[in-house]
């Protein structure tokens, strides 16, 4: 029997394929293993935990030890293939977590595939909630169908009617697939009560492939559609039924070893739901994540006004204060649940709500409650402005130029789709003067836009706010900064967020996805479209073997970095993918800009 004491050993980052159902996600390593899957919800304990050194795995692989991985996306979904070659045999694994879900129930799906030869395949079943702490219990059988429990998660598996078990340890089952035949597993987890009922794969998955096309659309009209699906896909796989869209599906993936930038993100931060609402908003053929987003915003902004937190559970409650958990970790880094972020005030989340209600209302979209938001939102700016406050990379308060232009740009935006007549001109006249104001006091005499009033460096962020309208794409202050930007934060291609020191790039932090795709966006409102496609397929190329994006990438090592998958950069890659595309047919491609590579 296998040795089910041990944890499955990490894997880099690119190995890691992800599955979601809106209400949590896992992650499934090469071995077949889900490494990570938090339940019921996306902030709860873990119990599959091996991703940090934890105990509680799930595994399903070839029982050969010698095999090739490979693994590849359905279209337009979350239904993950992982795919093993042996010495004699093909074997694949359709793996998906059940949809349309529900908050108190999960349903992994599992559907064993021979594609050529008799596949020996052998399945792992060790449940262990509350981060790897409770061993199962309650271990029977009943009808074929396995039953336990784990702390307050009860669970059921079915498909696995001759599997092993003995006392504290796994449940182990292995199984012969002949070829062109497949074989089913399930496993159910809920709160409150035992499950009951039929566990019907053939049902749960044609369900499930249902719901995937509805929600994901074909994205023919892209630059990349299969990425742009993909993207399409992980952010609807992280939006809650509530309308939270979590960061990221992990906690404390390090950004560098040893650095203690450790983050749990599986929070729904402001900033990130108005990026995946108006990436969904630019390419326009499913808008219901946008309305999620808009609903999510404006109920945060109604509730909490001028005191808006950066980030909040998909429920809408306050993010836990930051603590360690004792576990090993993944490699480089300590194990920490919560956010320092709950205690940080944003004024940049006001600017980037007031674009994401512009976006509703143009596509006639808006609900009445988010007019309502959008009014304390301006009220909110007004009230805040040239205070300090934390900016889009939550570091030290100060006056950030960012979260200033912003809010330009989100007034004029509000203006032009969101104010009646006598607030057009009120809001219009607001964006004036924080603009002259951040001209005056945060421009520096080479005509770029600096971080912060007390901060002469380029930041790559400075090309968010002329995209979305805060200056016209000719301002010299808009082109200066794209200059700037080019020049000192771009290496090999990938682009960085600011320099940290006076090391060169990547050694202090990687390369910033997110950065990437707005230098692609930033060169295409300049009419450069070569440099803009140039920039965006280099930038998509820093994804893992599946094709996910993390925060940051290791351009040296070509390494993903940080938490997995980060929403806001698969929203920045459907954005610009939408965004390129009328260029490439109308074949809009200009000479090249002296201020690119």
């Amino acid at each position: 029997m296998t040795d089910v004491r041990q944890v499955a050993i990490p894997h880099a980052l690119r190995e890691y394929a992800f599955v979601a159902d809106g209400e949590r996600g896992a992650l499934i390593g090469p071995q077949g293993h889900y490494a990570w899957m938090c339940f019921p919800s996306w902030d709860s304990p873990a119990v599959f935990t091996s991703l940090l050194g934890g105990r509680g795995d799930f595994q399903i692989a070839p029982a050969d030890d010698r095999h090739v991985w490979g693994g590849y996306y359905e279209p337009r979904s979350l239904i993950w293939r992982s795919r093993w070659i042996t010495g004699h045999t093909v074997v694949e694994c359709r793996q998906a977590l059940a949809r349309p879900a529900t908050p108190d129930r999960a349903v992994v799906l599992c559907r064993i595939e021979s594609k050529r030869g008799q596949a020996r395949v052998r399945a792992t079943l060790d449940l262990r909630a509350n981060f790897g702490r409770r061993a199962m219990t309650q271990v029977s059988r009943d009808d074929g169908v396995w039953s336990m429990r784990s702390g307050d998660v009860h669970a059921r598996w079915a498909g696995a009617a001759g599997a092993r078990h003995r006392n504290g340890e796994a449940l182990v089952f292995e199984i012969d697939v002949d070829p062109g035949e497949f074989h089913d597993l399930v496993l159910e987890l809920r709160t409150g009560s035992p499950g009951a009922g039929p566990l019907d794969a053939t049902r749960l998955w044609e369900a499930t492939e249902s719901d995937w096309h509805t929600s994901v659309p074909p994205c023919d009209d892209t630059v990349a559609p299969r990425d742009a699906q993909l993207a399409y896909a992980v952010l609807a796989g992280l939006t809650s039924s509530t309308g939270g869209m979590v960061a990221a599906a992990t906690t404390s993936l390090p950004e560098r070893s040893e650095a203690g930038r450790n983050y749990d993100y599986r929070y729904a931060w402001i900033r990130d739901q108005c990026f995946a609402g108006q990436a969904v908003a630019a390419h326009g053929a499913r808008p219901e994540l946008m309305d999620a987003a808009v609903g999510f915003v404006a109920e945060r902004i109604l509730t909490d006004g001028d005191r808006l937190k950066p980030a909040y559970t998909v429920a809408g409650g306050p993010v836990p204060q930051q603590r360690r958990l004792p576990l090993p970790g993944y490699p480089g880094a300590d194990v920490v649940v919560g956010n320092h972020v709950t205690d940080q005030f944003q004024l940049d989340a006001y600017g980037e709500a007031l674009q994401l209600f512009a976006a509703a209302a143009r596509l006639d979209r808006l609900p009445v409650e988010a007019a309502r938001a959008a009014r304390v939102a301006v009220d909110a700016i007004i009230k805040h402005d040239g205070k300090l406050e934390a900016g889009i990379w939550e570091t030290e308060n100060r006056i950030w130029t960012h979260s200033r232009l912003t809010c330009v740009a989100g007034l004029r935006n509000a203006a032009a789709m969101l104010a009646a007549p006598p607030e057009m001109g009120e809001w219009l006249a607001l964006a004036d003067s924080i603009l002259a104001e951040t001209t005056r006091s945060s421009l520096s005499p080479a005509g770029y836009w600096r971080r912060a009033t007390d901060d002469d460096r380029i930041d790559a962020s400075l090309l968010i706010p002329p995209i979305r309208g805060a200056l016209a794409a000719d301002d010299p202050r808009t082109v200066a900064t794209l200059t700037a930007v080019n020049d000192r934060l771009v290496d090999d291609g990938f682009v960085y967020r600011y320099r940290i020191d006076e090391a060169p790039l990547g050694s202090s932090e990687g390369a910033f996805m997110l950065c990437g795709f707005f230098l692609a966006l930033a060169g295409h409102q300049q009419g450069l479209q070569t440099e803009a496609l140039r920039c965006f397929e280099r930038t998509r190329s820093g994804c893992g073997t599946s094709g996910l994006f993390t925060e940051e990438y290791d351009v040296a090592q070509r390494q993903l970095r940080a938490n997995i998958p980060q929403a806001f950069v698969h929203a920045a890659l459907l954005e610009t993918a939408a965004r390129l595309m009328p260029s490439l047919q109308d074949g809009d491609v200009l000479d090249r800009s002296p201020g690119w590579e």
